[in-house]
């Protein structure tokens, strides 16, 4: 019985990997120096910030927004706020920002509609595209000109490059948990999305720091997304009109991660909770379109049988390791010494396969993207990577959790999460 189980083990996880093979390859592609685009026009950016009852820490984001390089009469920032008495008011006037109140926002995706709807038409004319970024971010001083450069693609969405923001402070302002979720951005980004921008997919988008041009709000007719993720919505809306999306490595936004294990838990709860929503809206709709064209595209095959070879590898693992659980306590109940075989070759082995690889996938992403890191001691830098198999591994009681919140309609409110005071930013 052991044997047989241990031989079903390695069949399907042999079988995963071949699956997987192709986006193993793409890996590469984030180690590929990403071209670098210089603008022959200044074009006018607005810069878009929900910041309800921000107060407390948009000061940081303002003080960035002051140390950009790119011309000031060439970009704008808007502020969305939920009162007119939020405190954030006074200090984005102080600020020289337009202040946009949107009294009825439950989401984010309902601060940014009413901004787009309040917005006079001629203002909206006069930029060409509108930079999404929320209040808890610093900017790169080269931030918006980079975007700027960007704009010489004919792409519809760019999405800057993510640091994180915890590392810009003392110690005191990251730990473990923070650490493990800052290195999720080189895995969506560097290992992900270079992939996709190679095979012409849609990039999983991420509404911070998330630029689109001014004729994709004008064609959407604002912001129609009302998910826990709109950016998600945005990337799956994509399969259908066919926008194209581009990763922006050299615009870089700092954005901060939680401290605790709870907040972080919460966050990712949240999140996949989302993308959930989205799936349950658009995954008909985009297998309709499909289906009458007769042929998946490199995206929509992506979305809907991306994510097999790894389900099917931790399916099989955990399914593997429960009958080898099961196997060694009949053994053992009945004196058979094959316990011990039944422990090491069909728990410990498949938990020790699982862990390796996903440490080997933190490395890679680590070095993918290894100036975020730069701030981290060797110490901090080894705690992330043999903790992050952890990290990663609870996605998938979070992922159960989403599911069963949205097949019971049951979806988390937008509340507001803890925030970090920082000094001056220092790089």
């Amino acid at each position: 019985m052991i044997g047989l189980i241990r031989f079903f083990y390695f069949l399907l996880t042999a079988l995963a990997l071949i699956m997987y093979l192709p986006k193993l390859i793409g890996f590469r592609f984030a180690f590929k120096k990403h071209p670098r685009y210089t603008a022959t026009a200044k074009r006018r950016i607005a810069i878009v910030v929900p910041a309800r009852n921000e107060s407390k820490i948009i000061g940081d984001l303002f003080s960035s927004i002051r140390r950009q390089n790119y011309d000031k009469n060439f970009f704008d920032v808007h502020v969305i706020v939920k009162e007119k008495t939020d405190p954030t008011v006074g200090i984005a006037l102080r600020m020289g920002a337009r202040v946009f109140v949107v009294p009825n926002q439950k989401c984010k995706g309902d601060a940014l509609d009413g901004f787009f709807k309040c917005l006079a038409p001629e203002v909206a004319e006069s930029y060409e595209a509108f930079v999404i970024v929320d209040a808890d971010a610093v900017l790169d001083p080269a931030f918006v000109s980079e975007l700027n450069n960007a704009l010489e693609t004919d792409y519809d969405i760019f999405l800057a490059r993510k640091y994180a923001k915890n590392f810009l402070g003392g110690r005191e302002n990251r730990s473990i948990f923070s650490n493990c979720s800052a290195l999720t951005w080189p895995m969506i980004d560097d290992l992900g999305n270079t992939y996709r921008m190679e095979r012409a997919m849609p990039l999983n988008l991420c509404g911070q720091g998330m630029m689109i041009r001014r004729r994709v709000i004008r064609e959407l007719g604002g912001w129609p997304y009302r998910t826990l993720t709109e950016d998600y919505e945005l990337k799956l809306d994509s399969l259908l009109r066919g926008y194209r999306s581009m990763f922006c490595p050299y615009a870089i936004l700092y954005t901060e991660e939680a401290l605790e294990h709870s907040e972080n838990f919460t966050r990712r709860t949240r999140w996949l909770t989302g993308y959930k929503q989205c799936d349950k809206k658009y995954r008909d709709k985009i297998k309709k379109q499909a289906r009458e064209r007769g042929k998946y595209t490199a995206g929509e095959r992506e979305y809907f049988f991306g994510t097999f070879p790894p389900a099917l590898f931790a399916v099989t693992t955990i399914v593997t390791m429960a009958a080898g659980l099961a196997l060694a306590i009949y053994y053992l109940l009945s004196g058979d010494p094959l316990w011990t075989t039944a422990l090491a070759e069909l728990v410990a082995l498949p938990f020790n396969v699982m862990y390796i690889l996903l440490f080997a996938y933190g490395v890679l992403a680590l070095f993918a993207c290894s100036d975020m890191f730069r701030p981290l001691g060797l110490g901090e830098r080894l705690a992330m990577l043999f903790y992050n198999p952890f990290y990663m591994l609870e996605y998938l009681p979070i992922y159960v959790k989403s599911w069963w919140r949205v097949k019971r309609n049951k979806t988390p409110s937008w509340k507001q999460t803890e925030r970090i005071q920082y000094d001056e930013p220092k790089k």
